[in-house]
This record gives structure tokens, sequence and C-alpha cells, in this order.
């Protein structure tokens, strides 16, 4: 437990910041999983619909910082593959 003023106030913020990336990641894991059950089911239409929401979640958790760049890319370039398949 920090003693220190500004130890304590960088919890604080530090557990808001958690709790913000917890729910951006939440959010865009919840896309990703809906864009996956469609193309497991090929239809194909809804899935392309579900790409486009699940691509601007992937990049609001990567300009976020709840999310490495590069590994946004990678969701992006594998949903978006998986979606063109169909």
């Amino acid at each position: 437990m920090p003693n220190i003023k500004s130890a304590k106030k960088r919890v604080r913020v530090n557990n808001d910041a958690r709790s913000l990336n917890a729910a951006f990641k939440s959010d865009m894991r919840t896309a990703v999983k809906r864009v996956e059950t469609l193309v497991a089911n090929k239809d194909a239409d809804t899935a392309k619909d579900a790409l486009q929401t699940a691509v601007k979640k992937i990049d609001k958790a990567v300009q976020r910082g709840a999310l490495h760049k590069n590994n946004g890319n990678r969701k992006k370039s594998r949903l978006t593959k998986q979606v063109n398949a169909l």
C-alpha cells in the first residue's frame, strides 16, 4: 500500500485505466467473436457488416493503447481473410 501522495494517485489512475482498457478489449473481443460465428455459419453479407464493426473496435482498442498496433493489424488481417474466403 503506497504512502506517498503521488504513488496513491498512480494507483487510482492505473485502476481507472485498467477498467477502461478491459472495457475496450471486451467490446473488441465480442465483435471479433461475432464475425467468427457468422463466418462459421457462412453468412457472407452479415459477416461483412460485422467485420466493419470489428475493425472499428480493434482500431479503437489500438488507439487507446489497450492493444498493440501489430496485434490489432494481425487480428484485422485474419478476420478479413476469413470473410473474403466466403
